[in-house]
C-alpha cells in the first residue's frame, strides 16, 4: 500500500499561498465597481486572530496596489510584491489575540495564472465580471488569507452602475439605488474559505423558483426559455433529493448565475453556482452538471477539504450525486453509472495518481472525480443503503461549516458503519492499480 501523505494545508498544491501564523475571522469588504475600464477600488478590514506568537501577518492580494495599512487603528509599515502582502504589527501579538486589518487597495483586477492551474480569479466579460476563485483566484480581488483551512464569515458592500445586478456567495441585505450607482449589501455568517467568496456583476434579471429555500436564477433576459428550463427547472426537485440523502441545505439560499458568455466549465462557490449561457440545454452533459454543482453546496462548501490532497472528498461526492440524480429520475441507476466508469477507467493508466494525495498536476484530472465516486459507490455497496446515506447525513451534519481530511472520513465511515472498511476503501485511496467494484 501506498501510504498517505501530508501536503501542507495545500502548499504543495497551490505554492505561495496562504499564512498558516494566523486564521481570519471575518472579512468586511467595501467595494466600488467600474466596469467601463474594469477599475475597482476597495477597503478591506479583516478581523485576524494569532494562531502563533507573530510581529508579522501575511496576506494574499494579486495585481492589486495597495495604498495604506493599519492594525487596530494605527498605521502599520508592509510591503507588497509578488502577490504577498507582508504588514509588520505595531505590537507583537500572542496566540490567541485578536487584532483588525485595514488595507485600502484598487487597480485593475485581472486572473491569476499558476503552473499547474492555468488562470483563475476576476475574469472580465463581454459585459460585466466573475469571479472564479477555485483554487488560487480569491486574491485577485481583495486580500485575503488563501487556504481552504481558514473559513470565515463575510460582509460585503459593492457599488455597482445602475444597470448591473451583483450576486455573492452570501444573502443580499439591502439595495440602494442613487443617481448613477446601486449600492448592494451582502452577509454570509457561515464560514467559508477564500475561494468559496465570488461575486458576479452583469446586466442580468433574476427569477425565482419554488423551492425549500429561497432559490433563483440569475441570467440575461433573453437567456429565460426553453433550453435554461430544460437545465435548471429541475433544481428544486434535485434540491429536494440532495435534502433526504445529504441532509438538510447548509445555506440560507441557493443562486445559478447564467453568464452571457459561454464558459467551458461551471464553477461553484458557497451558495451559488455560475454558468455559461452554453448549459442552458436539456444535453445530459449540461444537466449532470447542474445537479453536481448543487451537491458541492454539502461536499466542499459546507464540509471543506482541510487541505488540496482531500480534493477527492467534494469532487467524488458531486460527482456520485449526478448518478443519485440519473437514478431519481429515471434514467440510468448509479450502479449502471459506476460500472459504466470503471469500465472505462480499466482503460486507462493508472500509475501516476494516488486519489488521496494527487499532487498539483492532477488535482482536477478527471479520473479523481470518477474514482472518487467509484470510491463511495464501494462504500455503499459495502454498507448498504441504510447505512451508507447515514455516514453521508452525519459526516454534513458534523461538520459542516468546518475542514476535514480523509482520515477523518475513513474514521467516522468506521464509527458509524461499525465496520472496518479500510481494507474495501484503502486499495481505492492509496494505491494504483484501480481496484474491481463490489457486487451489486
Amino acid at each position: 500500500m501506498i501510504g498517505r501523505t501530508t501536503s501542507g494545508d495545500g502548499h504543495d498544491y497551490v505554492p505561495g499561498h496562504g499564512d498558516e501564523s494566523f486564521a481570519v475571522q471575518a472579512y468586511d469588504l467595501e467595494l466600488v465597481y467600474t466596469p467601463d475600464g474594469n477599475r475597482l477600488e476597495g477597503v478591506a478590514t479583516l478581523t485576524c486572530e494569532a494562531l502563533e506568537e507573530s510581529t508579522t501577518l501575511t496576506l494574499d492580494l494579486a495585481h492589486l496596489s495597495v495604498a495604506k495599512v493599519s492594525v487596530d487603528a494605527r498605521a502599520a509599515r508592509y510591503s507588497h510584491r509578488l502577490g504577498r502582502l507582508e504588514v509588520t504589527l505595531p505590537s507583537p501579538l500572542d496566540v490567541g489575540e485578536v487584532c483588525t486589518v485595514r488595507i485600502k487597495y484598487g487597480g485593475k483586477p485581472k486572473p491569476l495564472r499558476m503552473r499547474h492551474h492555468g488562470e483563475a480569479g476576476w475574469e472580465e466579460l463581454d459585459n460585466g465580471v466573475l469571479v472564479a476563485a477555485q483554487p488560487h483566484g480569491a486574491p485577485t480581488w481583495y486580500p485575503c488569507n488563501d487556504r481552504p483551512s481558514d473559513k470565515a464569515t463575510y460582509h460585503v458592500i459593492v457599488s455597482v452602475p445602475n444597470d448591473y445586478l451583483v450576486a455573492f456567495s452570501g444573502e443580499e441585505t439591502s439595495r440602494r439605488r442613487g443617481g448613477s450607482a446601486t449600492t448592494w449589501a451582502f452577509e454570509q455568517p457561515v464560514p467559508i474559505p477564500p475561494y468559496l467568496a465570488t461575486l458576479q456583476v452583469g446586466p442580468y434579471t433574476e427569477r425565482a423558483q419554488d423551492a425549500s429555500v429561497p432559490m433563483r436564477l440569475v441570467a440575461p433576459t433573453d437567456a429565460y426559455g426553453e433550453g435554461s428550463e430544460a437545465a435548471f427547472g429541475p433544481q428544486p426537485e434535485m434540491l429536494a433529493l440532495y435534502e433526504e440523502k445529504f441532509g438538510p441545505y447548509p445555506f440560507a439560499s441557493y443562486t445559478a448565475v447564467i453568464t452571457d458568455d459561454d464558459l467551458e466549465i461551471p464553477l461553484e462557490s458557497a451558495g451559488l453556482s455560475t454558468f455559461g449561457r452554453n448549459f442552458c440545454s436539456g444535453d445530459w452533459e449540461h444537466r449532470r452538471l447542474v445537479a453536481h454543482e448543487l451537491s458541492h453546496q454539502w461536499f466542499g462548501n459546507a464540509v471543506t477539504c482541510r487541505d488540496w490532497s482531500g480534493i477527492w472528498l467534494h469532487e467524488g461526492f458531486a460527482c456520485y450525486a449526478e448518478w443519485l440524480w440519473s437514478e431519481e429520475i429515471g434514467e440510468r441507476t448509479a450502479d449502471a453509472w459506476a460500472r459504466h466508469h470503471h469500465k472505462r477507467l480499466s482503460g486507462l493508466d493508472q500509475d501516476d495518481l494516488v486519489l488521496s494525495d494527487p499532487g498539483p498536476e492532477l488535482m482536477f484530472d478527471d479520473r479523481v472525480y470518477k474514482r472518487g465516486a467509484l470510491t463511495v459507490h464501494a462504500l455503499r455497496l459495502t454498507v448498504g443503503d441504510d447505512t451508507f446515506f447515514e455516514i453521508l447525513r452525519t459526516w454534513v451534519a458534523e461538520h459542516a461549516g468546518g475542514t476535514v481530511d480523509t482520515e477523518m472520513f475513513l474514521e467516522h465511515c468506521e464509527r458509524v458503519a461499525g465496520q472496518d472498511v479500510r481494507p474495501v476503501l484503502g486499495p481505492w485511496l492509496d494505491e494504483l492499480p484501480l481496484p474491481d467494484l463490489p457486487a451489486a
